[in-house]
């Protein structure tokens, strides 16, 4: 929508790894790929691999200069992460070295530059300080295991000091150029208990996930967010918030599997 959303405009860089990411997720139920697909989707991950280095306004749509978010390098590493497991199918077996060289350059970026030593956590944006609870992402899309100490320090601090009194997760704190005051976000809480329960706290996972399912309207749907009285806000239903109830709630039924 262009009309009242200053964001149509804006680079974000994510989509690329959204894209490859739903490709190979659904691979089975893709089949056949045909050869206007697999070129759109071998074209995508060579725009990744190109333009990976660039700054952004990132998943959020922050207003203000652009910068280097964490999230967005991260789902440029998906985008050729997954282009690489799914290179024969696109016919692109010749690319796979590219790729892989290009995914190796942006874990390295995100690990020296993402990591900020003295808030002990991945931040926001590499040079900053400001937590986002985008970085969950890092172990729900595999980049690190949830038993990495950077990663349970990141889940920590997000649980820690992303949260309002109830335990729900806001997006950010840091300041985005826009006017007014948010919510928490159920997405990020559900990817809370999901973060949670694939570095193996289990307990905490159930408790996160809990506390966001308990905003669940009468008639079973789920809005963007909950303001500070407990009312959902924002678009309403909101399907981040009922996919990512599904994937915490999986999430948190294997990490039980596992602990038997």
């Amino acid at each position: 929508m262009r009309v009242g959303n200053g964001a149509w405009s804006q680079r974000q860089l994510d989509v690329y790894g959204e894209l490859l990411g739903a490709a190979q997720r659904l691979v089975e139920q893709l089949g056949e790929l045909d050869p206007v697909t697999r070129r759109f989707l071998a074209a995508a991950a060579d725009t990744a691999a190109s333009r990976w280095k660039e700054k952004d306004q990132g998943i959020w749509e922050i207003r203000g200069e652009p910068r280097d978010f964490l999230y967005s390098k991260l789902m440029c590493w998906v985008a050729l992460d997954r282009a690489i497991t799914l290179a024969q199918r696109l016919g692109a077996e010749e690319r796979v070295a590219d790729w892989a060289t290009a995914r190796d350059e942006i874990r390295a970026a995100i690990l020296e530059h993402g990591w900020n030593e003295k808030a002990g956590t991945f931040t926001q944006a590499f040079g900053g300080e400001d937590l986002d609870a985008s970085n969950l992402m890092l172990v729900i899309t595999g980049f690190l295991p949830g038993d990495d100490p950077r990663m349970k320090a990141t889940i920590d601090a997000t649980a820690e000091r992303l949260t309002d009194d109830r335990g729900l997760v806001y997006r950010y704190l840091a300041q985005d150029g826009l006017a007014g005051e948010e919510g928490t976000f159920l997405l990020c809480t559900f990817w809370l208990a999901q973060a949670q329960a694939l570095a193996g706290e289990v307990d905490q996972a159930v408790a996160t996930f809990e506390r966001a399912v308990a905003a669940i309207s009468d008639v079973g749907l789920l809005a963007e967010e909950i303001d500070a009285d407990g009312d959902m806000i924002g678009n309403f239903p909101q399907a981040f918030s009922h996919i990512d109830l599904v994937n915490a709630a999986w999430a948190i039924a294997q990490a039980r599997q596992r602990g038997n």
